[in-house]
């Protein structure tokens, strides 16, 4: 076989320009020894390699996506629980604001009542007072009456009226007429 090879680079050699659609049977030959030698090389060593990298690639992408989708979960239940968080802190300031408000009503309510009571107990005492200076008035008026009356019956009589019982008879007097009215 070798000097086939032989006979087939001296042809070769001494034949002239080929065509380029001629086939070299030794260019073909050694084309085929070159690219089974590089696989079985590569098969060897780079793809192994290759393959083992693109493996391990392959896993870190796989683990980062878990890493990813489990960071996802937990910030949607993060979100979730400050959504319900956000909820209840709102429900709570309402039902504050709610209670602040009626107590304030109470409160204002109270006041109210409070202020009317002390508005009605001072009503009442001046009622009380102005119905002790009309009684004043009165019984100062009625002395002055009788006073008057005895007075002016004196001078009629001519005789001085100061006794005890002239002024019972006019007070006395004075109460029926008072009673009439």
């Amino acid at each position: 076989m070798h000097t086939m090879l032989l006979a087939l680079v001296e042809e070769a050699a001494h034949a002239g320009p080929t065509s380029p659609f001629e086939v070299n049977f030794g260019l073909f030959f050694w084309t085929w020894i070159v690219f089974i030698v590089l696989m079985v090389v590569l098969a060897k060593f780079a793809y192994p390699a290759i393959l083992k990298t693109t493996e391990e690639r392959e896993q870190t992408i796989a683990r980062q996506l878990g890493e990813a989708e489990k960071a996802n979960a937990e910030a949607r239940a993060l979100l979730e629980q400050n959504q319900k968080a956000l909820a209840e802190a709102k429900s709570a300031a309402q039902a504050m604001m709610a209670e602040a408000k009626s107590a304030a009503e109470k409160e204002r309510a109270a006041a109210v009542e409070k202020t009317r009571q002390e508005q009605d107990e001072l009503m009442a005492r001046a009622r009380r007072e102005i119905q002790a200076e009309r009684d004043k008035a009165l019984t100062d008026l009625r002395r002055e009456a009788v006073d008057l009356s005895l007075a002016a019956a004196s001078k009629l009589i001519g005789q001085r009226l100061d006794g005890g019982s002239d002024r019972a008879l006019v007070e006395s007097y004075l109460a029926s007429l008072e009673k009439a009215k």
